[in-house]
């Protein structure tokens, strides 16, 4: 008899699965059992490709920030550093967007408090922030935002950035002020503060609108 052969996407269904069990039903709802029937498989292949259900959660975060860097590294650099910036915010937007299960469980916070998360786990993605902080060090090069500490001025925009989509994938961003609309006023206002010139800021913030995503 010929060996089972193994679906090479059972991996990544096993993941999807468990990051929309978790993140809509909570950690209650996220066992062994109930993950295998979803996806169609044994609970023997949840234990095949991770160990356990606490290595579980952790390949979710880790794969959630995998994928969030990737769409961050892949926004290009231009002649204006202020638009980068900004297009780094619609690509954060999108990511979550498309990953909002995994994006809920990289941010649960307390809410994963029932798995071995450590805080080196917790910090894990923190690298993300790379391309953000070489682009606020460009809109202070080019004296677009007034000397700082890149790295806290990236926290503040991330801060700020994080509240929002947090509201957007909540479905609290309706109609007149929908999320696009307090998406360009929230970053304008946080370039503005950052110490860009209100015109520019206005013309930059346009520009990245209509970079693609």
């Amino acid at each position: 008899m010929s060996p089972r052969r193994v679906d090479p996407n059972l991996s990544a269904q096993l993941i999807e699965a468990a990051a929309k069990l978790l993140s809509e039903e909570g950690p209650a709802a996220l066992s062994t059992r109930k993950l295998a029937a979803t996806v169609g498989t044994s609970t023997m292949a949840v234990y095949t490709h991770f160990g356990g259900m606490d290595d579980l959660v952790r390949t979710m975060v880790r794969e959630g920030f995998t994928l969030l860097n990737r769409r961050l590294e892949a926004v290009e650099e231009t002649d204006d550093p202020v638009a980068d910036v900004v297009a780094l915010g619609w690509a954060y937007r999108a990511n979550a967007r498309e990953h909002r299960h995994l994006y809920n469980v990289m941010f649960g916070g307390a809410g994963l408090s029932s798995f071995s998360l450590t805080d080196a786990d917790r910090q894990h993605g923190r690298y993300t922030l790379d391309a953000l902080v070489r682009a606020v060090k460009r809109c202070v090069a080019a004296e677009r935002f007034r000397p700082a500490d890149p790295e806290l001025v990236a926290h503040q925009l991330w801060i700020a950035l994080h509240g929002l989509v947090t509201l957007d994938l909540g479905g609290y961003l309706v109609e007149p002020l929908t999320a696009d609309v307090c998406f360009e006023a929230q970053v304008c206002g946080m370039v503005l503060g950052a110490g860009d010139d209100p015109a520019r800021a206005r013309e930059s913030v346009a520009k990245a609108a209509r970079r693609p995503v």
